[in-house]
């Protein structure tokens, strides 16, 4: 994990300094997210300050939930049902919210079952938490924002999906047709992150692996297994959101435009 001891340092000191740099940190991105009329500068700081006491809350008890394994299978269904309901209310504000489980599961369940039964990941909670969470966190992001670039594009363009239909396009594949492009660039910054890899950036597995006394080809072949396994599960979780929002299970909530905060 990131701020392991490696040879009696650390990456970043547990001090009051790093404190205080979190919290200029902290008030620079809220003033910039709020300046211009961007709109966001209390979002920023409420999700600043909604970490803090998550982590704290976490830090006290993840010791503990890692050494049991229904504890820690309870732990993971916990962080499927916030995704879902965050992914879910990101992409309507309507009651069709709990349709983002469908996307989330569709991608992560599969790819944990083929790695507990590989024998690759260990059935135990200090493996298992750490791999589902970065599953789940990249399949809520992908479902997210494919959700709401899907809608937000059928509701501008609503004349053409109902000239498709004039045509004798399915209900179905007239949406798919006007949605499908703006919902698939939900994967660039997953492909961004994967093709920079190493040259602009360093994920956390690869720099915890390291500083944990993993040699660079150990810490290497993680990072790109986790990578890789980030692509299938948003890909995976991008194609079922499409065909929820094609058949039309998920749609523009009563609150079109609201910005989520």
């Amino acid at each position: 994990m990131i701020g392991s001891a490696v040879g009696g340092s650390q990456l970043l000191p547990v001090t009051p300094a790093l404190g205080v740099a979190t919290a200029v940190l902290l008030a620079a991105a809220t003033a910039a997210a709020g300046w211009g009329r961007l709109g966001y500068g209390r979002a920023v700081l409420r999700a600043g300050l909604r970490a803090l006491l998550q982590l704290a809350a976490v830090s006290a008890v993840i010791a503990w939930v890692v050494r049991s394994l229904p504890l820690s299978l309870l732990f993971v269904l916990l962080m499927f049902a916030v995704a879902v309901r965050t992914a879910g209310r990101r992409m309507t504000a309507g009651p069709e919210w709990p349709w983002a489980a469908l996307p989330i599961a569709a991608g992560v369940v599969p790819s944990l079952v083929l790695l507990v039964v590989s024998g690759l990941l260990p059935l135990k909670g200090i493996t298992l938490i750490p791999v589902a969470g970065i599953l789940i966190g990249g399949a809520l992001t992908a479902t997210s924002l494919s959700g709401r670039r899907a809608l937000d594009e059928l509701a501008q363009r609503r004349g053409e999906v109902e000239a498709a239909l004039s045509l004798g396009f399915p209900d179905r594949d007239a949406r798919l047709e006007i949605c499908r492009t703006a919902a698939a660039t939900s994967l660039v910054p997953a492909l961004d992150q994967t093709r920079t890899v190493g040259l602009v950036t360093l994920p956390g597995a690869f720099v915890g692996l390291l500083l944990g006394g993993a040699s660079p080809v150990v810490a290497g072949a993680v990072q790109l297994f986790v990578l890789v396994a980030l692509l299938a599960v948003e890909s995976v979780a991008v194609l079922v959101v499409l065909e929820l929002v094609g058949r039309g299970l998920v749609v523009r909530g009563a609150e079109h435009g609201r910005q989520v905060r």
